[in-house]
């Protein structure tokens, strides 16, 4: 009915007719038969909750401790394998080099502002207003400071890898607000040893 062939070629005729295409055309086997439904999903199916729940905690934890460790001391060595996001990749390592070769004002910021809060308990209104002012225009330098150094390492970047991207700008700025001893990773060259 409707062309239907009435016998179907047997599994010889099939493996002959297949050793008739050309090389190239032919579709390599498998080599095993496929598995059954319910044995692939024996191999998949994993209990939720452990049996020994102490012990997977215990071993989750030791995991976390070791993964904070290894961390940790990449962040002391500049170890680029284990650093966090944020650290990782030759622009954040050459922004790194480049702002902690530099003096930034913004380094001195925090000390400076614990210094006006300690002069501003005095009672005279000169000095209040004398700390006040100095604070303000340290506050200014600061920023011209920051804006100084976020051109320099955009010039500098744009020459070795390109346009860089504003979150490597940000980065620059946020560490050259931070104390030199207090940055993390910490750094690795000496004031004045610029990256080339």
């Amino acid at each position: 009915m409707f062309g239907r062939n009435r016998e179907a070629p047997t599994a010889q005729e099939a493996v002959d007719n297949a050793s008739k295409l050309p090389e190239d055309r032919r579709s390599p086997g498998k080599g095993a038969p496929t598995p059954k439904r319910s044995v692939q999903e024996a191999a998949r199916r994993r209990p939720l909750v452990p049996n020994d729940r102490k012990a997977a905690r215990d071993q989750s934890r030791s995991v976390a401790r070791d993964d904070r460790a290894r961390t940790r001391q990449a962040l002391d060595t500049d170890d680029e394998r284990y650093l966090p996001l944020r650290d990782k990749g030759p622009q954040r390592r050459y922004i790194r080099q480049f702002v902690d070769a530099r003096v930034n004002l913004g380094e001195f910021l925090m000390i400076a502002a614990l210094f006006f809060v300690v002069l501003s308990f005095f009672r005279s209104l000169t000095v209040q207003s004398a700390v006040l002012m100095a604070f303000w225009v340290l506050i200014v330098a600061v920023i011209l400071d920051t804006i100084v150094m976020r051109r320099k390492v955009k010039k500098r970047l744009t020459e070795k890898f390109g346009e860089p991207n504003q979150g490597d700008l940000w980065y620059a700025t946020t560490r050259a607000l931070q104390l030199r001893r207090l940055r993390l990773p910490k750094p690795q060259v000496r004031r004045g040893d610029y990256p080339s």
